[in-house]
């Protein structure tokens, strides 16, 4: 049994809503705040003050969108990778919580009380955004670029080019 909510959302499939629409809002989204922040694009003096070209970040950041979308394959690796970095981020915030009930009370700074240790779960976050989106990008034959990367580490596991890899990295 088909429900209304659930019509609704096979309308906005239908229409273009996950494949266009929120991938061009999202990779506008992102690129306008990047060229807001950097100033990349040059800024404008009103009132002595330095205020960013919006204009002109705004046309740049709506072409870099348009031609995102456009590509149909990168549309794919973002509609097959955000769910699981979605998915990746509650399991970091559950991990917070669960860290900040056995805290006392007030605001948990990770960063500035435990250096260490904030730097490794940035490192061991950054090594799952890499797994996830190398786990969406596919060739032509169908198969992940991580699948690839970890067939080729199992063939070449006791070789002389991974053993040199291991001593090197160690």
């Amino acid at each position: 049994m088909v429900t209304p909510l659930g019509k609704a959302i096979e309308f906005f499939r239908e229409f273009g809503l996950f494949d266009i629409v929120l991938p061009f809002l999202l990779i506008f989204a992102i690129m306008f705040a990047v060229l807001e922040k950097t100033r990349i694009l040059g800024v404008n003096k009103v009132d002595g003050h330095d205020i960013p070209n919006k204009n002109l970040n705004a046309m740049v950041a709506f072409v870099i969108g348009m031609l995102v979308v456009a590509a149909s394959n990168i549309v794919g690796v973002l509609n097959e990778a955000l769910p699981n970095i979605i998915l990746l981020l509650v399991v970091v915030i559950s991990f917070l919580v669960l860290i900040g009930s056995l805290q006392k009370t007030g605001e948990m700074d990770l960063g500035e009380t435990h250096k260490g240790y904030s730097m490794f779960f940035g490192f061991v976050i950054l090594l799952g955004v890499l797994f996830i989106f190398l786990g969406a990008i596919r060739n032509d034959g169908g198969k992940s670029w991580l699948e690839i990367a970890f067939n080729w580490i199992a063939q070449q596991w006791q070789g002389p080019v991974f053993t040199s890899i291991i001593i090197v990295i160690i």
